[in-house]
């Protein structure tokens, strides 16, 4: 810790979006960066609080204390040796992390302006690619044994970064066209470009892995070619919403439009009928979280007209703090994001009763008002009407409301599952900690 006071003498700076005249046009990342000078200077607001609370609540465990300090002082390569040694794709988490270290901070508890570690991560190993401190690894010593991973977003390409740097042979099978998952398919390109999953994967390659793309894998069993085997699939069932018209043209799943779009930015072509677009249209995105924040953001750069956003539960509280959940853990407080503030009605305690449509196409949704009152049973509250049903005018519907997690049947013991295909979904920073923490299972199996 460089600078004891700086914490008391330097207020919490963020790098802010692109002005929203500017970012609505185009699907260029909204987040901004802060110059050198800036990133040094916030991280030596990093203080020498005791307990690094940052550390216990990122599944990583990244040593923020550590890293931030080196930044201050302006050793950018040992910054990035030691935030790499933690965290294997700094670049992902640096840009859409929701920061868990932070709401942790002791700055979040003092004053509610912790430490910009986010940000600072992604300004090291930006620094990092930048400088050539990051250069793929050509000494890796063989072992002789082959892995296969099967799924390439990130819990899969954790396991097979961590694996192949141990010796061993890595396959990696996607069933895509490219690598990164949700990373690539899930999450729009203006708050990850998709130039970044790009330079990770040639490094990757690189350094040995082979990556199989188009490729599906069905041999799960003792005799496969494989020593073992890790499925890293994801989460590949969306939440359905079995409401009468849910059949109307109109009606997508968030995925569907979000997948699409950054295929379209990446080349691909669609048809007139198969092309999901929001231009011109009123639209209703079903789901609080942050998918349906991210098709709020698509719909703006489609070009909607307007764009509503409802959430069957109730509004999370206003402010920094959380009662419910007091520091150091996450705050379910209410979020209002970069998509949000381009423009968006936003309404909870709303129950979808039927989807309305002319010829075949969705033109509105019936809703209605609900409130939740306690189960005198214990358990779930109970659902109860709060007004009368209304029609809010619709040409498009996206369903947000999550994703069920997968069922597996029984596996040989050469076979490990991580990630959302384990333990359902979840944020990139899990996946990317349950994909290493597999690794070292396997590598256990492996060495018995």
């Amino acid at each position: 810790m460089g600078n004891p006071k700086a914490f008391l003498e330097i207020h919490r700076q963020e790098a802010g979006y692109r002005p929203i005249h500017d970012r609505i046009h185009d699907f260029g990342e909204v987040e901004q960066t802060l110059n050198t000078h800036q990133s040094r200077e916030q991280a030596s607001r990093c203080m020498d609080c005791g307990v690094p609370f940052c550390h216990w609540a990122c599944p990583l465990g990244n040593k923020a204390p550590e890293w931030n300090d080196a930044l201050y002082k302006g050793d950018w390569e040992l910054a990035y040796r030691l935030l790499s040694s933690t965290n294997p794709f700094p670049e992902f988490t640096g840009r859409i992390c929701p920061a868990l270290c932070e709401k942790a901070c002791v700055l979040n508890r003092f004053n509610h302006e912790p430490t910009t570690n986010r940000e600072d991560e992604a300004a090291i190993v930006e620094a990092a690619f930048r400088e050539g401190f990051i250069q793929p690894k050509t000494d890796i010593q063989r072992n002789g044994k082959k892995v296969a991973v099967i799924g390439a977003g990130p819990a899969g390409l954790a396991a097979a970064n961590d694996l192949n740097l141990m010796g061993y042979q890595v396959t990696v099978f996607e069933k895509n066209e490219s690598a990164g998952g949700l990373l690539r398919y899930g999450i729009p390109n203006f708050k990850l470009n998709k130039a970044i999953i790009d330079r990770r994967i040639k490094l990757m390659e690189e350094e040995g892995i082979e990556f199989r793309y188009n490729s599906e894998f069905s041999d799960y069993s003792e005799d496969s070619d494989y020593d073992a085997i890790v499925i890293a699939t994801g989460t590949p069932t969306a939440r359905d919403l079995k409401a009468p018209g849910r059949e109307l043209k109109g009606v997508y799943f968030a995925l569907e439009l979000l997948s699409q779009q950054n295929r379209v930015l990446a080349g691909m072509e669609f048809s007139k009928d198969e092309r999901i677009t929001a231009k011109g249209k009123d639209v209703l995105v079903i789901g609080g979280g942050d998918t349906g924040s991210d098709c709020i953001g698509t719909a703006h750069r489609q070009g909607c007209k307007s764009v509503t956003q409802i959430e069957i539960m109730p509004k999370p509280v206003e402010g920094p703090e959380d009662p419910q959940n007091p520091w150091p853990e996450w705050p379910r407080t209410l979020k209002t994001t970069s998509s949000h503030e381009e423009g968006c009605t936003r309404r909870w305690n709303i129950n979808t009763l039927e989807f309305l449509g002319k010829d075949g196409k969705l033109t509105g949704v019936r809703i209605q008002p609900i409130d939740w009152k306690p189960n005198p049973a214990g358990g779930r509250p109970i659902m109860v009407e709060a007004g009368e049903p209304e029609v809010i005018k619709a040409e498009l519907v996206l369903l947000a409301m999550g994703f069920l997690k997968p069922e597996h049947p029984e596996y040989p013991a050469n076979v490990f599952v991580c990630g959302d295909a384990a333990n359902g979904a979840s944020l990139v920073v899990r996946a990317m900690a349950s994909g290493k923490q597999t690794a070292q299972k396997v590598a256990a199996f492996l060495k018995r």
